[in-house]
């Protein structure tokens, strides 16, 4: 019971609420996956060029106006009636967007900040806001080491909270004391179920630590990328980067949990050199897939990685 309440009373560290996921609208106004990125951003001829974005539909022919766009002067019309004239197009806002949100045992695990789990479920709340306010129809499939639950595209914010609450259940669920089932193949097979579920032209966001990722992963993708735009968010935790000299860590895999003397070069030296060849080697399968990829640490606040990422300048006078 006492566990049951620590998870409703989420912190947002370790575990998230429903209430959380929902108030990210608001930190996620004036961002966007297809806005234009300064020459500086990582993204930069990365990311932006590589979204297909939408298509412009025709609207109307109307009078030439002071500001208008020449290249969009309609010269059969201009020449018949010796007036200018222009054609006027629409975005198109009816884009089917999915984000995939993993939640298995690999991801509850925290060193500074917030757990991957948790920083992994903000992730994809931020993602979702973005497409929905960009008019998109935004569904989802969350996945943990056992089951993979599907939301459907829908343009309504009942859908997303539908979306966030079956993402909130399954990062609430996650406990030291489970004893995880692991199928190393689990996200490959979320990865294969989206396949399933879209179609062409769908945006496809990817918020996980990439576990267990190999050659069928990157085979995944690149069918997924084929003809969608797939966006990868890898999550990690600091600790892959730099092992703290000091002190004791527990490395934990289902049941089996070992306690290290970090202090210890014999162990600090081999298990720093597994954690950050381990965090570059996904970095690396990704890129391979030719996908655009962001990294977010769990040591800083979601939302500033997303803003920095995206080729924001924080704190810049708008």
């Amino acid at each position: 019971m006492a566990m049951h309440t620590q998870r409703q009373a989420a912190d947002g560290f370790v575990y998230v609420s429903l209430a959380q996921l929902m108030a990210l609208e608001f930190a996620t106004r004036e961002l966007s996956f297809f806005a234009r990125q300064p020459r500086s951003s990582i993204l930069a001829g990365n990311h932006a060029s590589r979204l297909r974005g939408r298509g412009l539909n025709f609207d109307e022919l109307r009078r030439y106006q002071a500001g208008d766009d020449l290249r969009r002067l309609d010269w059969r019309t201009t020449l018949r009636t010796g007036k200018p004239f222009v054609r006027s197009f629409t975005e198109e806002r009816d884009r089917s967007s999915l984000i995939l949100m993993d939640q298995r045992m690999s991801m509850f695990f925290g060193s500074t900040r917030s757990f991957k789990s948790a920083m992994a479920a903000e992730l994809g709340a931020l993602a979702a806001w973005m497409m929905f306010q960009a008019g998109d129809r935004v569904g989802g499939l969350i996945f943990n080491d056992s089951q993979i639950d599907s939301i459907a595209p829908l343009h309504s914010r009942s859908r997303l909270q539908v979306l966030f609450a079956s993402l909130v259940r399954q990062n609430q669920a996650l406990s030291v004391e489970t004893v995880a089932d692991a199928d190393e193949a689990q996200l490959d097979k979320s990865l294969q179920h989206c396949l399933a579920l879209a179609g062409h032209d769908y945006l496809i966001c990817i918020v996980s630590d990439f576990a267990g990722a190999g050659p069928r992963t990157l085979q995944l993708l690149h069918q997924l990328a084929a003809h969608n735009d797939v966006i990868a968010m890898q999550v990690y935790d600091p600790l892959a980067l730099k092992l703290p000299k000091q002190g004791r860590i527990v490395v934990t895999q289902g049941e089996l949990q070992i306690e290290l003397a970090v202090e210890q070069r014999q162990v600090r030296q081999p298990l720093g050199e597994f954690l950050n060849g381990r965090l570059k080697e996904v970095a690396q399968l990704l890129r391979h897939s030719q996908i655009p990829l962001m990294m977010f640490s769990t040591g800083e606040e979601a939302v500033l990685q997303l803003r920095r990422e995206l080729g924001r300048i924080i704190g810049a006078p708008r």
